[in-house]
C-alpha cells in the first residue's frame, strides 16, 4: 500500500542495473520500455549468488530476490503469499521486493519458451535420451515450465555452485551426462559433464567450458549435434571394418596360406595396390560426411 507499481519498478530497475542475470536485465528493460527512463546507479550493490541482490538507493536498503533470500534477511512475505503462489503456478519467476526490510511488492518475470523447445525435447525422448531440467528457480515455476515442454525430471532451487554436484550425482548413477547451458552459473556443470554443450549466444565463460559450442541460439541444434555424433561414430565403425577386412584377408594370402591348396600367392604389386585402395576407401568414406545436412524437421531420425 505504500508504493505504486511505477515506484516499485523504478526502485527494482535501479537495484538490478548492476546485475547480469537475465531476470535483472528483464526488469531494467521493462522499466526503460515503460517510459521510466534510464535507471540510475545504485549507491551500493551486492549480488547474492542464486538468491538475488541487495542495494542501497537514496539511503534506502533494497532487497530483491526469492523466498530463500527473504527468509535469510528475516522479511515476512505472508501478505503477498497468495499472489506469489499464483504467479509460480503460471510458470513465472517471482522477484520479491523489500524496502528497509519490509515487503513492498512483487514482480513476476516470465521466461519465453523457444519455439522449438517442445519439439526438440520430444525428439530427444524418441532417441532414448532422458531429459532433466536443472535450475535455480523455485520448484513450482520449474515444474510449470517443464510440463509445457515435456520434461519429466526437475532439479529445482539448485544454487550455481551446486549444479556441478548434481551432474556428478547423475554420473555416479552410471549415466552419461550431456549438459546444455549458456550462463556463468552453468560453466562448472558444463565442465563436469561428460559432454558440455554451450549455446553460442551465452557468456564467454560458458562457451569456454563447453566441449561443443552451438553457433545459433537454437535448441534444435542440440538434437542435430547428437545426430551428427551418431553419424560420425557410424563412419568410424565402417572405416575400422574395411581396414580390418583388407588386412585380415590380404595378409594370410600374402603369407601363402592358400598356396598348398590352390597354389595361390599374392603378388607384391597387388598387395601394395590393395593396401593403397584400403586407404583410399577409408578416406573417401570419411569425405562423404561433407554431404551430411541437418534433416530440418522435428521428427527427423538419427542417420
Amino acid at each position: 500500500d505504500t508504493y505504486t507499481e511505477t515506484e516499485i519498478l523504478r526502485l527494482a530497475a535501479t537495484a538490478e542495473k548492476g546485475s547480469e542475470h537475465p531476470v535483472g536485465e528483464a526488469i531494467v528493460e521493462a522499466a526503460t520500455g515503460g517510459g521510466l527512463g534510464r535507471a540510475a546507479d545504485p549507491e551500493e550493490f551486492e549480488s547474492v549468488s542464486g538468491l538475488g541482490v541487495v542495494a542501497r538507493i537514496g539511503g534506502k536498503e533494497l532487497i530483491l530476490g526469492n523466498r530463500a533470500l527473504m527468509d535469510q534477511k528475516g522479511i515476512d512475505i505472508r501478505s503477498l503469499e497468495k499472489t506469489v503462489r499464483e504467479f509460480e503456478a503460471e510458470g513465472k519467476t517471482v522477484v520479491l521486493v523489500s524496502v528497509d526490510r519490509r515487503l513492498a511488492g512483487v514482480i513476476a518475470v516470465a521466461d519465453t519458451l523457444k519455439d522449438d523447445a517442445a519439439a526438440s525435447i520430444g525428439l530427444l525422448h524418441q532417441m532414448g535420451i532422458e531429459t532433466v531440467m536443472i535450475t535455480g528457480d523455485n520448484r513450482a515455476t520449474a515444474r510449470a515450465i517443464a510440463r509445457k515442454v515435456g520434461i519429466q525430471k526437475v532439479l529445482a532451487e539448485v544454487l550455481p555452485e551446486h549444479k556441478a554436484a548434481e551432474v556428478r550425482r547423475l554420473q555416479a548413477n552410471g549415466q552419461m551426462v550431456a549438459m546444455v547451458g549458456d550462463g556463468v552459473n552453468d560453466a562448472p556443470a558444463l565442465a563436469q559433464a561428460d559432454i558440455g554443450i554451450a549455446l553460442g549466444s551465452g557468456t564467454d565463460v560458458a562457451v569456454e567450458a563447453g566441449d561443443i559450442v552451438l553457433v545459433k541460439d537454437n535448441l534444435a541444434d542440440v538434437v542435430e549435434a547428437i545426430k551428427l555424433s551418431h553419424y560420425t561414430i557410424r563412419k568410424i565403425k565402417q572405416n575400422l571394418f574395411w581396414a580390418f577386412f583388407y588386412n585380415t584377408s590380404g595378409i594370410p594370402i600374402a603369407a601363402g596360406v592358400l598356396y598348398p591348396a590352390i597354389g595361390l600367392l599374392l603378388n607384391p604389386v597387388i598387395a601394395a595396390a590393395a593396401m593403397g585402395f584400403s586407404s583410399v576407401s577409408v578416406v573417401t568414406n570419411s569425405l562423404l560426411m561433407n554431404r551430411y545436412r541437418p534433416r530440418g524437421g522435428p521428427l527427423s531420425k538419427v542417420p
